[in-house]
């Protein structure tokens, strides 16, 4: 197999500065190539630019209503995007449970640009009646092919449809009526594709959201998320360090979480058509409302901020592992299959689309390239053979 080392392009890479709530002012060098543009000025210190705005400020119609207001893009985030932070929102569980997001974009973003040795890319938008996002991308980076983490906070209404989606299908929807529920929603995601086939990518997504009493169903709140890894080569000490990382979390909080919300991680990211799994799992959990708001969300905040730990170790160990390019190629096989997942199968996404959401913002979990092969099988007794029966049959790794 002929051998092709990785080699990074010689590229201009802007200082990269901690993320804090009101960064001072600063310009930034922003690759043309990539953005378009020399220099900018802008109030954030990551490279803005709201590229965007024109089209997503024309209004987005969603068959039969409009389900999300329409974006205002701006250079620099409030200190809150609830509707009314200092009123009714003060110290509520949407309140406190966006300061963990917010801070945990912070912590992830930094962590990530400081191995990169790159910025990130931000847009910044609010709505008039209340919410916004924040989306941070890393593209064509030095380790990370394109790392986005994405904060939204979210005041609309969803057709029922969505609703079923949102809740797994667990809700019976009334018959006549209004067919729009109303919801709020909160949440933190991140998808990072790295460069090096050696190293794995890794997906987190953790939210909060409550829906309005509806048509005689009574209003609903419950806490979703999970962090899960997806390597092209599966290596053991990184699989338990990583899945050790989350049972060590989990333990601390309920004993039972970390084989209940891992043989759930493994069941939810089955590629059912394919009849195997994206990756290695890690955990998962959704419409979690069984105990009080206060301690659910305490578990939701450790599983975030520990994301850094689990993963950026691992990324650093073989961010500069030597590689083939038929080991780049089982790369991109692998990333077609993590497209299918997140199209065909992800609740998310299919949210998402239905309410619809930002679009570059949902479809930033995307890698930049994949591939598909006709009727493709590893030889048996290869690398790429030990990774299809990790996908195909999941195991136990502490």
């Amino acid at each position: 197999m002929k051998t092709a080392m990785k080699t990074n392009a010689a590229k201009t890479v802007a200082t990269t500065a901690r993320v804090g709530r009101k960064p001072a002012t600063r310009t930034v060098a922003v690759r043309a190539a990539t953005y378009g543009r020399g220099k900018a000025t802008v109030n954030t210190p990551f490279q803005a630019t709201n590229k965007f705005q024109a089209k997503r400020n024309a209004n987005l119609q969603v068959t039969g209503a409009q389900a999300i207001e329409d974006e205002v893009y701006v250079n620099e985030a409030p200190e809150s995007l609830l509707r009314d932070p200092n009123g009714k929102d003060k110290d509520t569980i949407r309140a406190r449970f966006e300061k963990i997001i917010r801070d945990g974009q912070d912590e992830i973003c930094n962590a990530l640009a400081e191995l990169d040795g790159t910025p990130f890319h931000q847009d910044t938008w609010t709505r008039p009646g209340g919410g916004g996002g924040i989306t941070r991308v890393l593209q064509d980076g030095n380790v990370f092919e394109k790392a986005g983490v994405n904060v939204s906070v979210v005041y609309g209404t969803m057709p029922a449809e969505a609703y079923r989606a949102a809740t797994g299908g667990n809700i019976k929807i009334p018959e006549g009526g209004n067919d729009r529920v109303p919801f709020f929603a909160a949440g933190i995601s991140s998808v990072i594709h790295p460069k090096n086939p050696m190293s794995p990518t890794m997906h987190f997504n953790y939210r909060y959201f409550e829906t309005e009493e509806w048509n005689g169903v009574p209003s609903q709140w419950w806490f979703g998320g999970g962090t899960d890894l997806t390597p092209s080569y599966v290596f053991e000490e990184d699989a338990k360090h990583f899945h050790g990382t989350y049972k060590n979390v989990c333990d601390k909080h309920d004993p039972t979480y970390y084989a209940k919300f891992k043989k759930w991680c493994d069941e939810y990211f089955l590629i059912k058509h394919r009849g195997e799994t994206r990756g290695i799992g890690g955990i998962f959990f959704d419409d979690l409302n069984d105990k009080d708001p206060a301690s659910i969300m305490a578990f939701s905040k450790d599983c975030l901020f520990n994301v850094v730990e689990s993963y950026v170790p691992i990324a650093a160990k073989h961010k500069d592992d030597p590689f083939t390019e038929e080991q780049l190629r089982w790369q991109k096989l692998r990333r077609g299959r993590y497209v299918e997942f997140n199209l065909v199968y992800d609740r998310g996404t299919t949210f998402g689309l239905k309410t619809g959401g930002r679009i570059e913002s949902i479809l930033m979990s995307l890698p930049l390239t994949a591939r598909w092969e006709y009727d493709y099988e590893p030889e048996e007794g290869t690398p790429e053979a030990r990774a299809m029966k990790a996908f195909r049959q999941a195991e136990e790794w502490v």
